[in-house]
């Protein structure tokens, strides 16, 4: 059983690989072999040759370089047992990336005995990687490179939220997300991945998401946390398994927006 934990370079690696398969098959217009999955909040939930061709090449050189590690992926689940588990996202935000919008990312997260380790989001269309050793959480873009920290707004009223899509929002109204938008300073919509990555460069205040899995968020929790974040489930749980998933630029942000979206529950979801 391997007790070595990989470096920041062999996650590199792994973007590289993903980046050749999805760039390759970016904005050409091939909606021919897109697939639907099945989705609890979405009717329509893409997967594309890029979606499992650059999953196959990262769990490849996983294989070939730690042959003992467990490996869970977005479109082939998981194989192997071990307390080194790869969580990978070929492909986070497949819409966008059909509709040839660069807000999509390709995730790439390492836990250690189910505990979030370390993490990176590669964007290739903007040449930005944003990633966490353990300790600090890293940008590197085509102008610069810098340590990444979350914003220092405290108070709901000056936040800046964001969420994907407005559509499981009333299909969860127990989640006082209602309250929420009318609290903040300014809310969007559709950033996808990006706007996690976002949040850890301090431009977004909070995110939102009501069914993300595992390789959904497994690779932001170290980066938004040695950012300076908190991310938990609504309960205030570890995310790690996903679920409904609340990220915030620091505690005293995170414990505000945990009480109003808690607030005043009157109905239950099944």
């Amino acid at each position: 059983m391997s007790t070595i934990q990989p470096d920041i370079h062999f996650f590199h690696k792994l973007a590289d690989l993903a980046e050749k398969e999805t760039m390759s098959r970016f904005r050409t217009n091939d909606r021919v072999n897109i697939e639907t999955k099945t989705h609890d909040l979405f009717l329509f939930d893409p997967v594309t040759e890029a979606d499992k061709e650059a999953e196959k090449v990262m769990r490849a050189l996983i294989h070939q370089t730690f042959a003992d590690h467990q490996v869970t992926g977005e479109e082939f689940g998981t194989t192997g047992n071990s307390d080194w588990e790869w969580v990978l996202d070929p492909v986070d935000g497949t819409r966008p990336f059909i509709c040839g919008l660069p807000v999509w990312g390709t995730l790439i997260g390492l836990y250690h005995k189910g505990i979030a380790q370390m993490g990176m989001m590669a964007q290739p269309v903007t040449k930005e990687r944003f990633w966490s050793d353990g300790k600090t959480a890293w940008y590197q873009g085509p102008q610069y490179n810098r340590v990444l920290q979350t914003s220092s707004v405290s108070d709901v009223s000056a936040a800046i939220l964001h969420t994907t899509s407005p559509e499981p929002i009333s299909k969860y109204p127990e989640i006082r997300f209602d309250r929420l938008n009318e609290a903040v300073k300014m809310t969007r919509y559709g950033g996808e991945c990006y706007a996690m990555a976002m949040l850890a460069a301090g431009h977004i205040d909070i995110c939102l998401e009501y069914a993300l899995k595992p390789y959904d968020i497994a690779a932001f929790i170290p980066i938004i946390e040695t950012a300076g974040g908190i991310v938990t489930t609504l309960s205030g749980d570890r995310p790690e398994q996903g679920g409904i998933i609340v990220a915030s630029a620091n505690a005293s942000l995170h414990q505000q927006v945990l009480s109003i979206l808690n607030s005043q529950k009157t109905l239950v979801h099944p």
